[in-house]
Parts: structure tokens; C-alpha cells; sequence
């Protein structure tokens, strides 16, 4: 039996296993706690304006990708989303405005969750 284990056996690595591009770049908890709570305030914005644009647009626009700015609520829509990411990097060019991008259906989310 002990033979069948030893034809079994995995060849030994001769390379080290590595588990990060970049190991020496780490980002320590306060940071991203940090950018947890940045991420949660901005989708907090954004979620109410989705939610009262939703009903208005849902049967015209059903499945379609909707960009929405929290500040001025306004909004862009397209029924791809490369195009709408298009649409938005000529409106913004240089990149400072920030967009939440949901799906106008029942959940305003992609796929399963």
C-alpha cells in the first residue's frame, strides 16, 4: 500500500508558492476599514436617488445599466455597459466625478447574489 502512495505522489515545488503581486505593498486594517466606510457613505448617497428614479424608468428602460450621480441626481442611461462607461468617461474627462452604476430592474443588481 505504502508503494501505491510513493506512485501517487505529487512531484516537489521548485519554486516558492507566491500569493501576492506585489508582497511587500499591503495596505494595513485602519486603511481599509477607511475605505470600507468611504465606499458604504457614497453608496448610501447613491442608493435613495436609484430608488426614486427607479419606478419613473423601469418599464421604458427594463434591464438597462443607469449611472447615478449623488450630488446633482442625475443620471445616464444605456442598455450596455461598456457604452454607458464610454457615455461617462466623455461626459467626466478628467475622471473626478463619481457614479454608482446599477441595473433598472427589481433589484438594481446583476446576476445573483
Amino acid at each position: 500500500m505504502d508503494r501505491e502512495k510513493e506512485a501517487i505522489a505529487l512531484p516537489k515545488r521548485t519554486q516558492k508558492f507566491r500569493t501576492r503581486l506585489f508582497p511587500g505593498k499591503t495596505l494595513p486594517s485602519q486603511e481599509i476599514a477607511k475605505h470600507k466606510a468611504i465606499k458604504a457613505e457614497f453608496s448610501a448617497r447613491c442608493r435613495p436617488v436609484f430608488e426614486k428614479l427607479r419606478p419613473q424608468l423601469i418599464d421604458k428602460y427594463y434591464n438597462y445599466f443607469i449611472a447615478v450621480d449623488p450630488e446633482s441626481e442625475k443620471y445616464i442611461i444605456d442598455s450596455s455597459l461598456e457604452s454607458l462607461v464610454q457615455k461617462i468617461r466623455t461626459l467626466y474627462p478628467d475622471g473626478t466625478v463619481k457614479v454608482a452604476i446599477y441595473r433598472l430592474n427589481e433589484t438594481g443588481v446583476c446576476g445573483r447574489i
